[in-house]
């Protein structure tokens, strides 16, 4: 039978390969390790249902039912601590040893710190659904909410506590909230929106000091002003988790560097998800991570294909999504790519910015609307530049063609 298949990382990504090797009738033994106590479950949730529904629910992926039917062991509690590649073996915290054919590490990522002292009880991250239920009960009306950062999480957190009436004021160090990746017309849109609802936005403002007693926090921004928070969430991005593959000796690139099949730089060890950077061929190889839901779940996917002997190559376009306040955010492809934009104007207020290159080919689509407004123009979008078509500008600029018609041909 062998050794089997190891998946370090019992997330949205390790627990989609574990499905998925069971789907593609692997009958080997398929192990996935987890350091949280849950079953796998997805993380955006995290930032939305899980602080303003009736009780913090968590959002599994797949029931312990599922998992002893399809045969799957799911060690949880335990980290992953050293890769003997010689001896394909992986050792866990509790002193285990468990041998690998095949090894997948998805691993994820943790949050940035914040290179400041004073932090204390009251300033916290947010990544796993215990951080949920630290953060949930400071929600409330009478409580201030400080959340240093203006990328999505700290700004669907923002949407999340004043739907429960907290007071909230995001400091962003950039000069506007969403720099990495959200046009500035869509990003005014949203910041005009959360200010709407009662939301101080303090942007091109760093922090000078934070100073955490265990009831309140006092931060003292860089141009002097001052803040007292009952609580502070700092989400200034997150940081590939690398140690165990670093030690391993394994390629290390923004992440665990892969190539096109996420296969590392040791044949048998794969790598998926946040953790790991990996070349994109319609964007001339560019090497990128992705920090995002749908990449986990494609990748998690393409990694147990790839186990198993398939040899495919990513070729994903990349997806993003936010919801706040009833608008959705969808973008398609990495805008930074554009060289030039052309706005299709849908109705309601929803519209979507196309971003071409030099050679005329879209190779990204920005949208914003209520509900779904966007949604299907998007995923036309995508297979548009799937295609690496160069359709042309005053076409998508005109909501009179439409965009199948442009896919067509």
């Amino acid at each position: 039978m062998g050794r089997g298949m190891v998946i370090i990382g019992a997330g949205e990504c390790g627990g989609r390969a574990a499905l998925t090797l069971r789907d593609l009738g692997y009958d080997g033994p398929v192990t996935l390790v987890g350091n949280e106590p849950h079953l796998p479950y997805e993380r955006p949730p995290l930032s939305k249902d899980a602080m303003t529904g009736d009780a913090p629910l968590i959002k599994t992926i797949v029931s312990e039912a599922t998992l002893a039917e399809k045969s799957i062991r799911h060690i949880h509690s335990v980290q992953a601590v050293a890769v003997d590649r010689m001896a394909h073996e992986v050792r866990l915290s509790d002193g285990s040893v468990l041998a690998y054919d095949k090894l997948l590490l998805a691993t994820g990522s943790t949050p940035r710190r914040l290179p400041i002292p004073g932090l204390g009880p009251r300033c916290v991250t947010l990544r796993s659904f215990a951080d949920a239920l630290a953060i949930r009960p400071h929600l409330r009306a009478g409580s201030h909410i400080a959340i240093v950062g203006g990328g999505f999480i700290g700004l669907e957190l923002a949407a999340a506590a004043r739907k429960l009436s907290a007071a909230v004021t995001v400091i962003e160090a950039q000069p506007r909230i969403l720099m990495r990746g959200v046009p500035a017309e869509i990003a005014e849109i949203i910041q005009d929106t959360h200010i709407g609802r009662g939301v101080e936005i303090l942007c091109g403002e760093g922090i000078a000091s934070i100073a955490d007693d265990g009831k309140a926090v006092r931060v003292t921004l860089a141009g002097g002003g001052k803040i007292t928070a009952d609580l502070v969430v700092i989400g200034i991005g997150a940081v590939p988790e690398t140690g165990l593959a670093a030690e391993a000796g394994l390629e290390i690139d923004n992440g665990i560097a892969v190539d096109e099949r996420l296969q590392s730089s040791d044949p048998d060890i794969f790598a998926a998800g946040d953790c790991c950077s990996f070349p994109l061929a319609i964007y001339g190889d560019r090497r990128v991570r992705l920090e995002a839901w749908r990449n986990a779940q494609e990748q998690g996917a393409l990694a147990a294909k790839n186990m198993l002997g398939a040899g495919a190559a990513h070729v994903a376009v990349p997806w993003f999504w936010s919801d706040q306040y009833g608008l959705s955010l969808q973008i398609a492809g990495l805008s930074d790519e554009g060289r030039s934009t052309v706005r299709r104007d849908l109705g309601d207020g929803a519209f979507i910015l196309f971003h071409l290159a030099e050679d005329g080919r879209l190779v990204a689509a920005s949208g914003i609307g209520p509900g779904n407004a966007v949604a299907r123009d998007i995923r036309l979008a995508e297979m548009l530049i799937a295609k690496q078509a160069r359709p042309a500008p005053e076409a998508l600029g005109s909501p009179a063609v439409k965009l199948k018609s442009l896919l067509a041909a």
